[in-house]
Protein backbone atom coordinates (compact mmCIF):
# COMPACT_ATOMS: atom_id res chain seq x y z
CA UNK A 1 0.00 0.00 0.00
CA UNK A 2 0.89 3.38 -0.03
CA UNK A 3 -0.21 6.95 0.89
CA UNK A 4 -2.47 7.11 -2.12
CA UNK A 5 -4.08 3.89 -1.88
CA UNK A 6 -4.65 3.59 1.73
CA UNK A 7 -6.90 5.30 4.55
CA UNK A 8 -7.23 5.61 8.51
CA UNK A 9 -10.63 4.41 9.46
CA UNK A 10 -12.54 3.89 12.31
CA UNK A 11 -15.10 0.87 12.66
CA UNK A 12 -17.16 0.41 15.79
CA UNK A 13 -17.80 -3.20 15.49
CA UNK A 14 -20.30 -4.78 18.47
CA UNK A 15 -19.92 -1.70 20.09
CA UNK A 16 -16.20 -1.68 20.32
CA UNK A 17 -14.07 0.92 18.30
CA UNK A 18 -11.27 -0.04 15.91
CA UNK A 19 -8.95 2.45 14.12
CA UNK A 20 -7.67 0.79 10.76
CA UNK A 21 -5.24 1.23 8.16
CA UNK A 22 -6.80 -0.15 4.99
CA UNK A 23 -6.04 -0.35 1.55
CA UNK A 24 -8.98 1.41 -0.55
CA UNK A 25 -9.79 -2.25 -2.24
CA UNK A 26 -10.41 -4.38 0.85
CA UNK A 27 -13.62 -5.45 1.77
CA UNK A 28 -15.07 -4.88 4.59
CA UNK A 29 -15.12 -9.34 5.00
CA UNK A 30 -11.91 -9.46 4.86
CA UNK A 31 -11.01 -6.29 7.48
CA UNK A 32 -13.88 -7.53 10.35
CA UNK A 33 -12.31 -11.64 9.62
CA UNK A 34 -8.28 -10.44 9.56
CA UNK A 35 -8.36 -7.14 11.52
CA UNK A 36 -10.63 -6.90 13.80
CA UNK A 37 -10.91 -10.94 14.44
CA UNK A 38 -14.90 -11.03 14.19
CA UNK A 39 -14.92 -14.21 12.19
CA UNK A 40 -18.84 -15.05 12.24
CA UNK A 41 -18.94 -13.45 8.41
CA UNK A 42 -18.25 -15.99 6.06
CA UNK A 43 -16.42 -16.27 3.43
CA UNK A 44 -18.72 -18.24 1.40
CA UNK A 45 -19.12 -17.24 -2.36
CA UNK A 46 -16.70 -13.45 -2.02
CA UNK A 47 -19.28 -12.31 -5.00
CA UNK A 48 -22.32 -11.65 -2.79
CA UNK A 49 -24.27 -13.89 -4.48
CA UNK A 50 -24.46 -16.37 -1.04
CA UNK A 51 -25.29 -14.23 1.93
CA UNK A 52 -23.25 -16.04 4.12
CA UNK A 53 -21.04 -12.82 5.09
CA UNK A 54 -24.45 -10.74 5.88
CA UNK A 55 -24.09 -8.01 8.50
CA UNK A 56 -25.74 -5.16 10.03
CA UNK A 57 -24.01 -1.27 8.93
CA UNK A 58 -25.78 0.52 10.70
CA UNK A 59 -28.78 -1.06 10.84
CA UNK A 60 -28.99 -2.25 7.84
CA UNK A 61 -28.07 -5.59 5.82
CA UNK A 62 -25.32 -5.33 3.55
CA UNK A 63 -23.19 -8.74 2.09
CA UNK A 64 -19.71 -7.61 3.33
CA UNK A 65 -17.75 -9.19 0.74
CA UNK A 66 -18.82 -6.80 -1.51
CA UNK A 67 -18.56 -3.70 0.95
CA UNK A 68 -15.36 -1.54 1.02
CA UNK A 69 -13.92 -1.05 4.35
CA UNK A 70 -13.48 2.51 3.25
CA UNK A 71 -16.84 3.24 2.75
CA UNK A 72 -18.11 1.74 6.49
CA UNK A 73 -15.56 4.40 7.47
CA UNK A 74 -17.47 6.06 10.85
CA UNK A 75 -20.26 3.31 10.96
CA UNK A 76 -21.38 0.66 13.57
CA UNK A 77 -21.11 -2.43 12.22
CA UNK A 78 -23.18 -5.67 13.94
CA UNK A 79 -21.73 -8.98 13.33
CA UNK A 80 -23.58 -12.49 14.91
CA UNK A 81 -21.16 -11.92 17.21
CA UNK A 82 -22.79 -8.56 18.47
CA UNK A 83 -26.40 -9.89 17.74
CA UNK A 84 -26.72 -11.11 21.99
CA UNK A 85 -26.94 -8.21 24.27
CA UNK A 86 -25.58 -9.40 27.87
CA UNK A 87 -25.40 -12.74 27.45
CA UNK A 88 -28.94 -13.03 26.21
CA UNK A 89 -29.96 -15.00 22.55
CA UNK A 90 -32.22 -12.33 20.42
CA UNK A 91 -35.49 -14.13 19.86
CA UNK A 92 -34.42 -14.79 16.33
CA UNK A 93 -31.30 -16.44 17.92
CA UNK A 94 -33.67 -18.61 20.18
CA UNK A 95 -36.11 -19.29 17.39
CA UNK A 96 -33.41 -20.66 14.84
CA UNK A 97 -31.76 -22.84 17.82
CA UNK A 98 -35.08 -24.50 18.84
CA UNK A 99 -37.13 -24.65 15.02
CA UNK A 100 -33.78 -26.34 13.86
CA UNK A 101 -32.71 -23.20 11.72
CA UNK A 102 -29.17 -24.73 10.53
CA UNK A 103 -27.89 -27.70 9.80
CA UNK A 104 -24.07 -27.26 8.92
CA UNK A 105 -23.84 -23.83 10.35
CA UNK A 106 -21.64 -22.21 7.96
CA UNK A 107 -24.33 -19.88 6.41
CA UNK A 108 -26.12 -19.43 9.94
CA UNK A 109 -24.42 -15.88 10.84
CA UNK A 110 -25.34 -14.41 7.67
CA UNK A 111 -28.83 -16.10 7.65
CA UNK A 112 -28.99 -14.46 11.38
CA UNK A 113 -27.46 -11.03 10.57
CA UNK A 114 -30.38 -11.13 7.63
CA UNK A 115 -33.25 -12.23 9.62
CA UNK A 116 -32.84 -9.09 12.26
CA UNK A 117 -32.56 -6.78 9.01
CA UNK A 118 -35.68 -8.43 7.51
CA UNK A 119 -37.71 -8.20 11.01
CA UNK A 120 -36.51 -4.35 11.00
CA UNK A 121 -37.18 -3.52 7.31
CA UNK A 122 -40.46 -5.04 8.28
CA UNK A 123 -41.06 -3.54 10.89
CA UNK A 124 -40.47 0.04 9.43
CA UNK A 125 -43.01 -1.37 7.09
CA UNK A 126 -40.90 -1.89 3.59
CA UNK A 127 -42.50 -3.78 1.02
CA UNK A 128 -40.50 -6.44 -0.88
CA UNK A 129 -40.81 -7.87 -4.23
CA UNK A 130 -44.54 -10.39 -3.10
CA UNK A 131 -46.12 -7.53 -1.43
CA UNK A 132 -49.29 -7.36 -2.70
CA UNK A 133 -50.89 -3.91 -1.24
CA UNK A 134 -47.90 -1.30 -1.81
CA UNK A 135 -50.03 1.61 -0.88
CA UNK A 136 -48.43 3.94 2.27
CA UNK A 137 -51.65 2.76 4.43
CA UNK A 138 -51.34 -0.69 4.40
CA UNK A 139 -49.65 -2.66 6.43
CA UNK A 140 -47.78 -5.95 5.21
CA UNK A 141 -48.59 -9.23 7.22
CA UNK A 142 -45.01 -10.99 8.20
CA UNK A 143 -45.56 -14.30 5.52
CA UNK A 144 -43.94 -17.70 4.57
CA UNK A 145 -43.72 -15.90 1.25
CA UNK A 146 -42.77 -12.30 2.70
CA UNK A 147 -39.67 -14.03 4.63
CA UNK A 148 -38.92 -16.50 2.00
CA UNK A 149 -38.35 -13.09 -0.61
CA UNK A 150 -36.74 -11.21 1.96
CA UNK A 151 -34.35 -13.80 2.99
CA UNK A 152 -33.55 -15.04 -0.93
CA UNK A 153 -30.12 -13.44 -0.70
CA UNK A 154 -29.02 -15.54 1.98
CA UNK A 155 -28.59 -19.38 0.29
CA UNK A 156 -28.04 -22.53 2.44
CA UNK A 157 -26.99 -25.86 0.69
CA UNK A 158 -28.01 -27.88 3.41
CA UNK A 159 -31.62 -27.16 2.81
CA UNK A 160 -32.61 -25.81 5.93
CA UNK A 161 -34.82 -23.16 4.75
CA UNK A 162 -38.80 -24.19 5.94
CA UNK A 163 -37.07 -24.10 9.46
CA UNK A 164 -35.39 -20.89 8.85
CA UNK A 165 -38.89 -19.61 7.50
CA UNK A 166 -40.35 -20.83 11.16
CA UNK A 167 -37.87 -19.22 13.21
CA UNK A 168 -38.45 -15.89 11.10
CA UNK A 169 -42.00 -15.93 11.74
CA UNK A 170 -41.93 -17.24 15.06
CA UNK A 171 -38.99 -14.79 16.33
CA UNK A 172 -41.69 -11.81 14.50
CA UNK A 173 -44.58 -12.99 16.69
CA UNK A 174 -42.30 -13.33 19.90
CA UNK A 175 -41.19 -9.78 18.96
CA UNK A 176 -44.26 -8.17 18.54
CA UNK A 177 -45.35 -9.67 22.44
CA UNK A 178 -42.74 -8.30 23.42
CA UNK A 179 -43.99 -4.63 22.48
Amino acid sequence: MTDATRSQISLKVNGKTHRLTVDHRRSLLDALREDTKNTGPKKGCDLGQCGACTVLLDGRRVVSCLTLTVAADGAQVTTVEGLAADDELRPVQEAFLRLDGFQCGFCTPGQLCSAVGVLAEHRAGWPSAVTADVSPDHVCELDADEVRERMSGNLCRCGAYPSIVRAVLDAAEREEVKR
